[in-house]
């Protein structure tokens, strides 16, 4: 060890210690992946998604429609997106509906978005239940348009499509959240191996007195007939181990299947 007490780590060790335990490694990592598919199926609450769109235009001639008249419309587009999110139109929403929801949750449920260069806008609502998102989803569209209109002094609001009754959850993602926590896991067993063997001072070998004490060794004294038995039975546990770990991680692959 040198004066200043610096910790030296060899790298081909560091690999020899997390291959030793890799089947600990990967055993931790199935375990924490199928805990979080666990949590994600009993405790996250499905949400599905219903989406309406709504096409705003200044002018309803399109035989007067002039590309300025285009641009102008382009350039509304956020407006009419903040005219969307307002106070006026949430709870015209609320009361229409008699949710049982405050300004600042029903703008947590919905999005409004526009696809670039047009001037179509899309309002997405999540809910859990798919029945009350794709009702909330039209009855936005219906109260947005006619203020839309009010404010910005403009003929109409066409709907392009109505907002259907979603039959797929949108979230959680079950196979997302096991991955995640399956790496999480790995990465923390990994953690916690390498912080045990750098923690770990202990004089395993010949190698260790003249590494980490900067002595030379005058002999070894060999090991005795019982002290080798010991190890030898304390090997063929470990591989024993080994082997009811692999077969453990093979029966939880196929549940995961």
């Amino acid at each position: 060890m040198q004066d200043n007490d610096e910790i030296e780590v060899d790298v081909s060790e560091i690999v020899h210690v997390l291959l030793n335990k890799i089947w600990v490694i990967i055993l931790v990592g199935v375990i924490v992946g199928l805990v979080a598919i666990a949590s994600t199926y009993l405790f996250v609450t499905p949400q599905y998604e219903s989406t309406t769109k709504m096409y705003v235009l200044s002018k309803q001639d399109s035989n007067t429609l002039t590309s300025q008249d285009m641009q102008t419309s382009l350039s509304l587009t956020k407006d009419y997106a903040e005219l969307i999110k307002s106070r006026t139109v949430t709870e015209g929403v609320i009361t229409q509906l008699n949710l049982n929801l405050t300004h600042e949750q029903l703008l947590g449920k919905m999005t409004v978005d526009s696809a670039t260069d047009t001037r179509i806008l899309s309002i997405s609502v999540r809910d859990k239940d798919p029945y009350e998102a794709c009702e909330i989803a039209n009855a936005i569209r219906d109260v947005a348009a006619n203020h839309i209109k009010n404010v910005m002094d403009i003929d109409a609001v066409n709907v392009v499509e109505s907002a259907n009754i979603p039959e797929q959850k949108v979230s959680p993602s079950v196979t997302k959240n096991g991955v995640i926590g399956g790496i999480l896991g790995v990465i923390a067993a990994v953690a916690i191996v390498l912080i045990a063997y750098i923690s770990n001072d202990t004089i395993k070998n010949q190698e260790d007195v003249e590494r980490y004490l900067g002595l030379s060794t005058l002999g070894t004294i060999p090991i005795s007939e019982d002290e080798r038995k010991k190890k030898k039975r304390k090997k063929q546990k470990k591989q024993n181990k080994k082997k009811i770990m692999l077969q453990l991680k093979q029966k939880m692959f196929k549940l995961i299947k």
